[in-house]
């Protein structure tokens, strides 16, 4: 097994992996602009041709291709999935089903 990813090869160098993710957040909220408003989940939250899950699938993806390209650094899942849920998180592209679980937002 090869490892790759930057923040394992090099795990002192916090500089650049705060720099990554928070850039990585960035690249997040610029795509979900391209996009009209997204309800998340809905009634099956592991429906994986919902457009939530598609959309998460494509910008993995894409942003993990921006990162090697842009900062010839290679993410980790758990960097990429982190800086994608901190931007939806931030973003109001999203809406919620009121019977979700989830506690309301009264920031949205």
């Amino acid at each position: 097994m090869v490892i790759r990813y930057n923040l394992w090869l090099d795990p002192d160098n916090t500089a650049q992996h705060r720099a990554v993710e928070a850039d990585l957040e960035r690249y997040f909220m610029e795509r979900f602009a391209d996009y009209p408003h997204i309800r998340l989940f809905g009634a099956d939250p592991y429906d994986y041709d919902a457009p939530f899950n598609r959309l998460y699938d494509v910008l993995m993806a894409r942003a993990a291709e921006y990162c090697e390209r842009q900062w010839r650094y290679v993410a980790t899942p758990v960097q990429l999935n982190q800086a994608f849920f901190r931007a939806v998180g931030r973003s109001n592209k999203f809406l919620r089903d009121p019977d979700d679980g989830a506690p309301p937002r009264h920031d949205a």
